[in-house]
């Protein structure tokens, strides 16, 4: 079985759920109609769109301190109070 995002987008690519099952053409069809949109929206540049990432994925694995440090260190912004509420706030 494979992992990581390259597979989960070769899966998609492919219509094969990572156990090897059909997705279901309904299901494909909306997440193709709203990566397209995706696709279309005009960007904020490149750094942004890196933070938003690091915030957004780095939450499900670093604790709310360290990646806020990290990203100072980084010379990015520190979390954001709607962020740390999204993210961290159970």
């Amino acid at each position: 079985m494979q992992t990581g995002a390259d597979a989960v987008d070769k899966a998609i690519e492919l219509g094969i759920d990572l156990d090897g099952s059909p997705i279901p053409e309904a299901k494909l069809n909306l997440y193709n109609k709203v990566m397209g949109l995706e696709g279309q929206r005009q960007r904020s540049g490149v750094s942004n769109t890196m933070r938003s990432r690091i915030v957004r994925i780095g939450a499900k694995h670093i604790s709310q301190e360290e990646l806020n440090q990290m990203l100072i260190d980084s010379d990015f912004a520190p979390l954001k109070e709607k962020e740390i509420a999204f993210y961290y706030t159970k």
